[in-house]
């Protein structure tokens, strides 16, 4: 193993040590400043299942404060999720609705008006480490986003090796590892040794913790990991050669782990689906293995996570800053590890794909709750702002979850809007919908449409789209959505 990642890892396991402590032993942050720091951790395509595999975060976060158990990313894919933490709007408000162009991407975001320029006018110190929107670096690498006053953004394509990737840190590139891809990404780069991706980032964000805290100005730190995403180069022949790759010292840590199998997984009827599941194809056995696999893998790949995790907080522990913390930690969307024959991958409309975790701790949140009321990625850049006093300049849909979490009988009606954008057909047809307490409906760009009664069906087993039981349900589902997506601030908070 390289220096660097020696160096990284014996930091990191000294301070995952501290963290078993952190909670009970917590006292009052010593701090010259009245507003929160802010903390906010994102996976790549984790799901609320493999929240199993990270018990650390449960106990550090969740039982310090307040888990949201129905949870959305309302733009299910990568770039566009992503756009909506920045914005605190739905994807057809700020316009991102793909990871390329010309619908989406990096370049299609206004970053001159995201949650970090707002925060910086509000006197915050900010930063951001790993992953930022898809395409990010591809026309000039050496570019800062707007906002961000200290920056180790990856660059793209490089984002997505766990190994032999490439950081613009402030202005200059440097590459971790080397090869003929990494050279053509990161052209005149300097070189440092190859280290894992997860533990670097952990690394970079402790360093920062360090220099801010304490400190008179608060901060807010992004710090964005790839795992549980699949990520490349694929050495022939390896265990986890399609999927997420694990830290060297947590390969084979759930090797023996089984994979979920809920109602619906590898699912044998599919006459209520739209055309593109009833033309899946059942898994045979070798694609059964192959998703196992993968599920490990992506599972030992969230363990780096856990530990970095435990890492901040031990960190602010040690700084008595955690009392004035909020930390937040969520995923940019779910995936599918077999339910309705659906191999792979996120975008579609299913509870396994706009599911994700949220997680939030720190200053005036409930401790140790959970609550079922229905929240989104629309609510994040609100929960920020309403924490930190920034004024933003665009118009938010989301709520505080900070309110939320206090008073969850006050959103209790709320619906959440789900959508999807162009160029997806035909396997992923566009769509709108909407999630409420009960219901899902949809809307495909095609005609389509499906509904489930997820009081009675919550693994979506059989759409009732078309049952005279259910006609005035639909009815009045389809009027509500059609108020909700073209929705803007406070008409998508009502």
């Amino acid at each position: 193993m390289a220096r660097a990642a020696v160096a990284a890892l014996a930091v990191i396991t000294v301070v995952v040590v501290l963290a078993t402590g952190a909670l009970e032993q917590s006292a009052p942050a010593q701090t010259a400043h009245s507003r929160p720091n802010v903390v906010v951790v994102m996976t790549d395509d984790q799901t609320v299942e493999q929240m199993r595999a990270l018990p650390r975060v449960r106990s550090l976060i969740g039982r310090r404060g307040t888990t949201f158990t129905r949870n959305f990313a309302t733009f299910p894919l990568c770039c566009p999720s992503r756009s909506t933490l920045l914005t605190g709007q739905y994807s057809h408000n700020h316009g991102v609705r793909g990871n390329k162009p010309p619908a989406g991407g990096f370049y299609k975001l206004d970053s001159s008006n995201t949650l970090p320029v707002w925060l910086r006018d509000a006197g915050y110190a900010t930063a951001h480490i790993g992953k930022y929107p898809n395409g990010y670096g591809r026309r000039e690498p050496r570019q800062v986003p707007a906002g961000w006053q200290e920056w180790s953004g990856s660059v793209d394509p490089t984002t997505y090796n766990f190994f032999n990737f490439c950081l613009n840190e402030n202005g200059t590139l440097v590459t971790y590892g080397q090869n003929d891809r990494l050279a053509k990404a990161c052209p005149g780069a300097q070189g440092r040794p190859r280290t894992y991706q997860g533990d670097l980032y952990t690394q970079e964000a402790l360093d920062y913790i360090a220099r801010r805290a304490p400190s008179k100005q608060p901060f807010f730190l992004s710090v964005a990991y790839l795992a549980p995403h699949g990520g490349g180069p694929n050495p022939p022949g390896a265990r986890c050669r399609r999927s997420a790759k694990p830290a060297p010292r947590h390969r084979g840590a759930f090797a023996n782990a089984r994979l979920p199998q809920p109602p619906g997984f590898n699912e044998r009827d599919v006459r209520d689906k739209p055309a593109f599941i009833r033309r899946l194809p059942r898994f045979g056995p070798m694609k059964l293995a192959r998703i196992h696999t993968d599920y490990q893998c992506r599972r030992e790949s969230l363990q780096a996570v856990d530990e970095g995790v435990a890492a901040m907080v031990a960190a602010l522990e040690a700084r008595g800053e955690l009392g004035s913390t909020l930390f937040i930690f969520t995923s940019d969307n779910g995936f599918f590890q077999g339910e309705h024959r659906i191999m792979g991958g996120k975008i579609k409309v299913y509870e396994p794909s706009v599911r994700v975790p949220a997680l939030i701790a720190g200053p005036g949140v409930p401790r140790d709750k959970r609550t079922a009321r229905l929240s989104g990625n629309i609510d994040l850049a609100s929960t920020i702002v309403d924490a930190t006093g920034a004024k933003p300049r665009r118009r938010l849909d989301g709520v505080s979850l900070l309110r939320l979490a206090r008073r969850p009988s006050r959103f209790a009606e709320r619906d959440i809007l789900l959508e999807s954008g162009p160029g997806g057909a035909p396997r992923n047809p566009r769509y709108t919908a909407i999630r409420t307490r009960r219901y899902k409906y949809v809307e495909y760009v095609t005609g389509r449409r499906e509904l489930y009664d997820l009081r009675n069906d919550r693994f979506e087993q059989r759409s009732v789209h078309r049952s005279h039981r259910y006609a005035a349900v639909r009815r009045k589902l389809a009027r509500r959505l059609h108020r909700l997506r073209h929705c803007a601030g406070a008409s998508c908070r009502r």
